[in-house]
């Protein structure tokens, strides 16, 4: 089973070896720490599956395994490091990756033993729960790191608890926030944490980060790299589901418009609408959606986007998307198909019927 705080298809991030990407925000951390300037609390921010939990997961590493920069050794002060990364064989780095270490609590969406079901977000008890864990601290003056993936997750209770956290913050205690979505979060949580501000991959890092993920010899990491707007997260998805193979044959539908091809609709809805393949109809969705905006873009910036995700794909925004005009009537419709979707979705209306009826609406926009 996928942990609330892992990527489906990926490694958990305290297994997850490097970071690509974000050595901005790796060197913004190192020059606090090394300067004395370690904040209690920080909040990594960035579109989801972009690297915040690998950082986390690596600073907590670094944090618990490296001696303060002004604590001197037996022959002087030790020289200082020049990356937070840690040896896979460090002491610190062994009991973390067996879930072991006593300076570390790791806090998630946790199952309600009364339905034995996961939660749908971070409740007051999981807060609470780390007095216990900073009071142990205490005895033997040993640093505590605490992760919470993602603050997104805190219901209001335990919000207001964890920023009494933040306000009175327990002696040597680093809390690390992960949030995708900084604006949901109380602006006094945010107001009381040093901001790291995590950026979307380039191709070259996409591709480094897919191939530690077991992703490696994935063809198009340009591609991959473009419709994920630069998540590895968001990009394995597309990967493990041939999300390239379902938006080239969104394109091929778009190719022949204002001709609507009608049988490959019916095709492509059928596909997509078979039992259990739930995850590649939401991601069809998905990926339609992001087909529209892109046509949008294309009329109101008078250009393509500079990366082709498919062969053909500029040729064909152009031709449909020429004048800003056009681009308007594209966003209008994908802000109506979009809430027609999500709206047979949730009243469960057949999906190939629901999928067909999206493309024809389409077709319609192209109509001259």
């Amino acid at each position: 089973m996928t942990a609330p705080d892992q990527i489906e298809g990926a490694s958990h991030p305290r297994d997850t070896a490097r970071i690509f990407g974000q050595d901005r925000a790796q060197q913004a951390f190192l020059d606090a720490w090394a300067m004395g300037r370690l904040h209690h609390g920080w909040l990594l921010t960035g579109p989801q599956g972009i690297g915040k939990a690998t950082l986390a997961w690596t600073i907590a590493r670094f944090l618990l395994s490296t001696p303060d920069p002004e604590e001197d050794g037996l022959f002087g002060a030790p020289e200082l490091p020049q990356s937070l990364d840690i040896s896979a064989e460090h002491p610190v780095a062994r009991r973390i990756a067996a879930g072991a270490e006593p300076g570390l609590k790791s806090i998630t969406r946790s199952v309600n033993p009364k339905t034995d079901r996961m939660r749908e977000e971070i409740v007051v008890d999981d807060i609470r729960a780390l007095a216990g864990f900073f009071q142990l601290s205490a005895a033997d003056g040993g640093r505590r790191v605490v992760i919470v993936d993602p603050a997104d997750d805190l219901n209001t209770s335990a919000a207001n608890a964890l920023l009494k956290m933040l306000e009175e913050p327990p002696e040597r205690s680093t809390l690390l926030l992960i949030s995708h979505q900084p604006s949901r979060l109380l602006p006094t949580i945010r107001s009381r944490c040093r901001t790291l501000r995590l950026g979307a991959l380039d191709p070259q890092a996409m591709a480094q980060a897919l191939a530690q993920a077991g992703a490696a010899g994935t063809s198009g990491s340009d591609a991959l790299a473009e419709l994920s707007g630069g998540s590895v997260g968001a990009a394995l998805r597309l990967s493990l589901l041939d999300g390239l193979k379902i938006y080239a044959e969104l394109l091929a539908l778009l190719k022949g418009l204002p001709q609507f091809d009608r049988g490959r609709a019916v095709r492509l809805a059928e596909a997509a609408a078979a039992r259990g393949a739930g995850a590649k109809r939401d991601l069809l969705f998905d990926l339609l959606d992001l087909l529209l905006s892109r046509l949008a873009r294309t009329g109101a910036t008078g250009a393509p986007p500079g990366i082709e995700a498919a062969p053909g794909e500029a040729e064909i925004l152009t031709r449909l998307s020429p004048t800003p005009a056009a681009g308007r009537a594209w966003a209008e419709t994908a802000q109506e198909t979009g809430a027609r979707a999500r709206h047979g979705r949730a009243v469960n209306l057949d999906p190939a019927a629901l999928i067909l009826d999206t493309l024809i609406k389409v077709s319609q926009t192209a109509s001259p």
